[in-house]
């Protein structure tokens, strides 16, 4: 069926983070202003209806007016969804005993944490890089380890000669790999994948990827799970229908670890976890329904990511922004307005009335001036708070 994206769908009173929670977001420092006329673009889910079948599934188990407890594990249908969709979509065959369910992705990556290292050890991250990477080390008392991206033009590329290194040092036991990444948008390439996973492998680093934005790429580009390129073990890959069908709220993550040993330490660390009833319809519908969802959301997505290229191009040409590879985020280059950041943030937050995400929250160290804005809404929505923001500058 043929979906329409640029439906205005009203999410207020929805318990929805992004359009709800302006008290919280200015107690927290990340909003100066929320009220009626507030544009949230900060928050990666989107504002797109989800897909039908999802929708008919769900109303099935509403239908049978039960909730009682659930588990994927007497799903067979669930592990199929699972398989299938990665097998025929990337060539990527994984075996039901390799699925372990949690709810999120950040819950995984805790999990992973304190089952396979101690506290005060390094972990290897990739700045500018989604805040919860350096959340999770900071929560569980181990040590932040950067290893700086590479930027030129707005392209961010791998310093390896710094990864050995850092890997290297036997303090150092765990990398977050953000694949494809956010928020620069980074799709890796199959060579770069496998030089990542042979620096890890070489120096006994336990590779963790987070992969739940692989659906969500352009047109002219291809996705490669880290496994399906990469024939080293152990790793720990995180898989989501989260992102890609929006149903963050129905928290459903998958966690691919092929190595038996892994596996199970993982599983003990993890505890009893199961979806809901919801998430399980959910999850089966989409990976076995929805691929035309999918398609026509990318090809959304792609035009609303041309759309404010070209804007910034024509209106704010001092803004620095390369187009992603994947995801439906762009990172935002200020700088070229030789402002500092709090005036950057006063008027694109306070006057424009629009909120973002600071490079801040990525990369404290070198992102200031930066901003990272989430596309995944209609293009009206995109086009006000631009014309909104250029106001301003």
């Amino acid at each position: 069926m043929k979906y329409d994206f640029d439906e205005v769908i009203d999410r207020r009173g929805t318990y929805s983070i992004k359009w709800d929670s302006g008290e919280q977001l200015i107690r927290k420092g990340l909003a100066v202003r929320v009220d009626d006329d507030t544009i949230p673009l900060f928050t990666a889910d989107m504002d797109l209806a989800c897909p039908q079948p999802v929708l008919e599934a769900l109303r099935r188990v509403v239908d049978h007016r039960i909730f009682g407890y659930s588990d994927c594990t007497v799903v067979p249908e669930y592990y199929e969804a699972v398989i299938s969709w990665f097998h025929r979509r990337y060539g990527w065959q994984i075996e039901k005993d390799e699925i372990l369910y949690v709810n999120g992705t950040v819950e995984a990556l805790q999990i992973a944490v304190e089952a396979f290292t101690q506290e005060g050890d390094g972990i290897i991250i990739q700045r500018p890089v989604y805040g919860p990477f350096s959340g999770t080390i900071d929560n569980t008392h181990r040590k932040l380890i950067n290893n700086q991206l590479l930027e030129h033009e707005g392209y961010y590329t791998i310093n390896y000669e710094d990864l050995e290194q850092k890997a290297r040092d036997p303090q150092n036991k765990m990398m977050f790999l953000c694949s494809p990444h956010n928020p620069v948008g980074r799709v890796w390439t199959p060579e770069e994948l496998r030089k990542i996973a042979g620096i890890c492998r070489k120096n006994d680093v336990l590779l963790v990827v987070d992969e739940i934005h692989g659906d969500i790429i352009r047109k002219d580009v291809r996705f490669y799970p880290m496994a399906a390129v990469a024939d080293t073990d152990p790793m720990i890959i995180c898989t989501a229908v989260n992102k890609t069908f929006n149903l963050a709220g129905l928290q459903c993550s998958n966690i691919i670890i092929k190595d038996p040993e892994l596996r199970e330490t993982f599983r003990a660390h993890a505890g009893y976890r199961a979806p809901t009833p919801f998430a399980i319809a959910a999850l089966i519908a989409a990976y076995q329904e929805c691929d035309d969802w999918v398609g026509q959301m990318n090809d959304y997505i792609d035009g609303n990511i041309q759309w404010v290229l070209d804007f910034l191009k024509e209106r704010m040409p001092k803004v620095k922004c390369a187009r992603p590879e994947g995801t439906y985020i762009l990172w935002m280059d200020f700088r070229g307005y030789g402002l500092p950041a709090e005036e950057i943030r006063d008027r694109i937050y306070n006057r424009a009335n629009v909120i973002l995400e600071a490079g801040s929250v990525f990369d404290p160290e070198y992102a200031e001036g930066y901003e990272r804005v989430c596309l995944g809404t209609r293009r009206s929505l995109i086009q006000e708070a631009f014309e909104r923001i250029a106001r301003q500058f």
